[in-house]
């Protein structure tokens, strides 16, 4: 997954402006001015009160001019060098509407230098756009009238330069947006039983799963402990250990158990002291299991493992270790908390003479399974995803899957080589293969083009694959996994299109590496799929050109950024599975090399990603209004089915994921909502579907073709009755519909917490010729045909 950039939204795909001419009457009395402060009168400070500036490139000076058109004030933009530059404000509008934007500018020797002069203009609707100023003119009104579409929410722009630069000065007052007429939607529904779409691959409801933020560790792995191998020095201000009572720690590498170094603590007799990690969320009740490694002097024995959860002596239960010997000893950890605490401990101490080393340390809660929390696990149960992708994502390019496998507790911490923090791997291709055995869904790894060489990558197949006779095969047996995992999917590399990719390289010579992975796994096993990195334009048509015959699929990357307005933040979604969908039907069309080929979509990343980060690094909270966009993008998929056979929503747990964890708890999101319901009820013979505005619905017939399947999503604060109609089908006019639906399309979930957005089931009945769908809601109806 590429890093996020900081950057202004890109045009949305709205209708242009039209002339007046060409519209209908209004309808209605007009509406005063929507915009605060148009005349630039009220001042907080230096500026005009509600507007901001922007510098979109070049250089330039913004003022609030004490002089105006009509009143006192007025804001003026100038440039000496050159520039693109703005005043701006953001204003709800109504979808579906008409509207006039109207201003007076006036300028003073403004020269073009690749731009367009003093205009008016909305940001997000890049094509509607005054009439342009220049040269030295007095005040001069300027008007657009268009229609907002989709639109509910707009930027103005008092705009100085414009796609390119302007000197001179410009002036702006008086600016007005006028609402017009309000046009009526048309949320009718046709489906058409004739036209049926290539099935839904199971694989559209697949998940990505990347050691990144709290996705792994503190989401799906059971550990409570951060850094229980000591990557950083115990004390230091990036380790979460510190000294307790008046312990001596050091960091000794010489014969360190794990990684770099292991702390030894020096106890001089008298008072406990040692090390512990406080922040551990523990429950009144629950049991918890662990391990600890330690040797040491004999005199500084007994060692006390305590697990603490308040102030007082008793509020402690402890583990006694009574003898150290100079070689490591496992030591196996049982405790029961006494009470709540999201501030529990862990110490380990002693108040004997000399020094003791302490190996590692693992808490879990006991009722792990195989290692990983019990309440994400059923939560990922009821997601039911067929498939998961990984272990990245940017990760990948930098890992060394040898890390992670063998013995755990002496598997290297390393530092995360593309986010924050550190990699314990003490999650890797062992335990992702039981994540998957548990969850009865299929992996696809991804190995490592970026640093990686290709011998990695055939290795790592080898001991996925391979029998136990082989080198490889017996290395895996020798951990404990006799049987081949026999994992079918592989990506080769992510991103690899990037800047920001560990081992990033042009694409002519990335086709090249490409081709000789795939060629090197395939001699170690034919039976693989591959999935090659992907990304629409030049990098993609590249590899169909050059990679056509080394690849069974073909990946594709989006993001989307929160948009003002609901409609347009939800419309987006479906956009850019269309625009990636339309893409790879040119290159089918243009590419000789895939002339007989069918080469579809992974969609291997796509998701909603803003902030603020909740839930740890990169840990979006998601609303109501995005699962309205995630439903919209299954739509997309699934009318373009024949593009798409897998889609990985990314990521799944914490990190922009559909399930959330605090310490103890664990709740689907709204997105996670929306994903087990499609992936549950909704069909997989696709009908061709038309819905009017502001509706997205799809049409499917389920697996035995005897239900029809209805998907709709209503990005809108009305609850509308919407005339259905059915060509070539009957049904029985019973059902059942299942509803994401709320009044505030800010609604969102937390662990712990009583739902705030669920699933709601409930028959139906009388469906002939309308269904009713409520204001910002996801329906999801299931009606049976007649026999």
């Amino acid at each position: 997954m590429k890093s996020a950039a900081t950057r202004l939204p890109a045009s949305l795909l709205l209708l242009a402006a039209v002339l007046v001419a060409r519209l209908p009457a209004a309808e209605g009395p007009r509406e005063k001015n929507l915009l605060a402060n148009g005349s630039f009168e009220q001042a907080a400070g230096d500026e005009p009160t509600a507007w901001k500036t922007h510098t979109w490139q070049g250089s330039g000076l913004f003022e609030h001019a004490a002089a105006g058109r009509t009143g006192q004030r007025s804001v003026m933009i100038s440039s000496q060098s050159g520039g693109d530059l703005s005043w701006l404000i953001r204003v709800a509008v109504e979808p579906f509407s008409r509207y006039r934007l109207s201003g007076w500018i006036k300028t003073e020797n403004l020269q073009l230098r690749g731009g367009q002069g003093a205009l008016l203009n909305i940001h997000n609707m890049q094509q509607v756009r005054t009439r342009a100023i220049e040269g030295t003119r007095d005040w001069t009104r300027v008007e657009v009238e268009f229609e907002t579409e989709i639109a509910d929410t707009l930027q103005i722009n008092c705009l100085f330069g414009g796609w390119g630069l302007a000197t001179g000065k410009a002036w702006f007052d008086d600016v007005e947006l006028e609402l017009l007429a309000r046009l009526p939607a048309e949320p009718a529904i046709v489906v058409d039983g004739a036209r049926r779409g290539a099935k839904i691959e199971k694989y559209v409801y697949g998940q990505f799963i990347e050691h990144l933020g709290r996705c792994i560790y503190g989401g799906i792995w059971a550990e409570m402990l951060e850094d229980r191998k000591f990557f950083d020095p115990v004390g230091s201000p990036a380790s979460p250990w510190k000294p307790v009572g008046e312990a001596e720690v050091a960091m000794i590498a010489e014969g360190a158990f794990v990684g770099r170094h292991t702390p030894a603590i020096t106890v001089a007799g008298g008072a406990p002291c040692g090390i512990g990690q406080a922040g551990l969320g523990l429950k009144k009740g629950k049991q918890y299991t662990g391990r600890i490694w330690l040797r040491g002097d004999a005199s500084a024995a007994p060692v006390e493992v305590s697990l603490v959860w308040g102030t007082e002596r008793a509020d402690r239960h402890t583990v006694r270790i009574d003898r150290l010997s100079s070689d490591y000893v496992k030591t196996p950890l049982e405790f029961i908390a006494g009470a709540d605490s999201d501030q529990g401990r862990l110490e380990i101490s002693a108040s004997g003479g000399g020094r003791f080393f302490v190996g590692t340390v693992s808490l879990m809660p006991a009722d792990n399974v195989q290692g990983m929390r019990s309440d994400t696990l059923a939560l990922l149960k009821q997601l039911d995803a067929p498939i998961y992708r990984w272990p990245g994502g940017n990760f990948v390019s930098g890992y060394d899957w040898t890390d992670g496998i063998g013995a755990p507790d002496r598997r290297p911490p390393r530092k995360n080589p593309a986010w924050q923090g550190i990699e314990h791997n003490d999650f890797g291709l062992d335990e992702f293969t039981a994540f998957c055995r548990v969850l009865e869904t299929e992996p696809l790894v991804v190995v490592n083009s970026g640093l990686g060489g290709v011998e990695m990558a055939v290795q790592q197949l080898e001991y996925a694959n391979s029998a136990a006779g082989t080198p490889m095969g017996k290395r895996r047996a020798e951990n404990g996994h006799a049987e081949p995992y026999q994992v079918n999917w592989w990506g080769i590399g992510n991103e690899m299109y990037g800047g920001w990719q560990l081992g990033h390289m042009p694409l002519e010579e990335y086709t090249k590496k490409h081709n000789l992975f795939v060629d090197r796994m395939r001699a170690a096993d034919p039976s693989i799929k591959v999935i090659a990195v992907g990304a629409v334009g030049a990098w993609s048509e590249g590899m169909m050109r050059h990679c056509a015959d080394h690849m069974d699929l073909v990946s594709e990357h989006f993001y989307c950024q929160e948009r003002p307005g609901v409609i347009a933040h939800v419309n987006q979604m479906r956009d850019q599975v269309r625009n990636k969908a339309e893409a790879h039907r040119r290159y089918r069309e243009e590419i000789p090399a895939l002339k007989g080929k069918q080469i579809r979509i992974a969609l291997d990343e796509w998701n909603y990603w803003y902030g603020p980060h909740v839930y740890g690094e990169i840990g979006t909270r998601y609303f109501l209004k995005d699962a309205l966009g995630i439903a919209a993008g299954l739509h997309e998929i699934g009318r373009n089915s024949e593009m798409f056979l897998m889609a990985n929503y990314a990521q799944t747990v914490n990190v922009i994921g559909c399930i959330k964890t605090t310490k103890t708890s664990a709740a689907l999101e709204t997105t996670g909502l929306v994903l087990m319901l499609y992936r549950r009820y909704f069909g997989v013979t696709p009908l061709a579907t038309e819905s009017g505005r502001p509706l997205d619905a799809l049409a499917a017939l389920n697996e035995e073709g005897a239900v029809l399947t209805l998907g709709v999503v209503n990005p809108t604060a009305e609850r509308l009755a919407v005339p259905l109609t059915l060509n070539g089908l009957s049904i029985t006019g019973k059902g059942t519909l299942r509803e994401i639906a709320g009044s505030d399309p800010m609604a969102f979930n937390s662990p712990g917490e009583p739902a705030r957005v669920a699933i709601e089931k409930r028959p139906v009945e009388g469906i002939t010729d309308s269904i009713t769908v409520a204001p910002y809601s996801i329906s999801l109806f299931s009606l049976p045909l007649v026999p």
